[in-house]
């Protein structure tokens, strides 16, 4: 059992991604976000880091997902709070000419070599929502994440995931507090074992 969780910035995929792991008796696979040395860098000037940045968040998602491509090294499935293409995404939106034309020759030669999602959960929320929770944890480095910004991601999230050709569950977080309300939990763990057929997964 391999399930991803994808999003736009602040929707709350780590969130659900250890919950998921915890009533599934899953392993939970987070992202490296803040030991990105460029990440800062770039929110304070995109054109000159974007591709250092996108480069760095290539190759760390890459090595901890190729362990996945080993049959029975996580017996117990696992839970991650991102998908491989979601490096395609952003380098889509802030690389353009040769660096665009590098990034996308080494995606495609790393990307065949890691699994497909048994599932993705692609998070949906409001601009409003989403910049508020981005404000309520408080990292330092997305204080200069503008509206404009996020809405653009957006749009390429949309995008991407028009034409998703694997198991998508969408699902609109606006009214859903996953994060505390005990029915929200128990509805999405339900649903999530439903899609994938496997009701009896996990501990309940």
């Amino acid at each position: 059992m391999y399930i991803a969780i994808e999003g736009v910035i602040g929707v709350g995929k780590t969130t659900l991604a250890r919950l998921l792991a915890e009533r599934l008796a899953a392993d939970c696979l987070l992202e490296v976000v803040e030991e990105n040395p460029f990440l800062p860098l770039f929110y304070q000037d995109p054109p000159r880091y974007a591709f250092k940045a996108q480069v760095f968040f290539l190759l760390s998602r890459y090595k901890q997902l190729l362990p996945l491509a080993q049959p029975g090294l996580f017996s117990h499935g696992v839970v991650a709070d991102y998908l491989f293409d979601k490096d395609a995404i952003f380098a889509a939106m802030n690389l353009s000419g040769e660096e665009w034309a590098l990034y996308q020759e080494l995606y495609r030669s790393l990307s065949p070599k890691l699994p497909v999602p048994d599932l993705t959960l692609y998070l949906k929320a409001p601009l409003p929502t989403l910049l508020a929770r981005i404000r309520q944890r408080g990292r330092v480095f997305e204080r200069r994440l503008e509206a404009a910004y996020l809405e653009r991601l957006q749009t390429f999230y949309e995008q991407h995931f028009a034409t998703y050709p694997h198991p998508l569950w969408v699902l609109e977080t606006q009214e859903l507090n996953f994060a505390e309300d005990k029915a929200a939990q128990d509805w999405i763990v339900e649903e999530v074992r439903r899609r994938l057929g496997c009701q009896r997964v996990g501990n309940g």
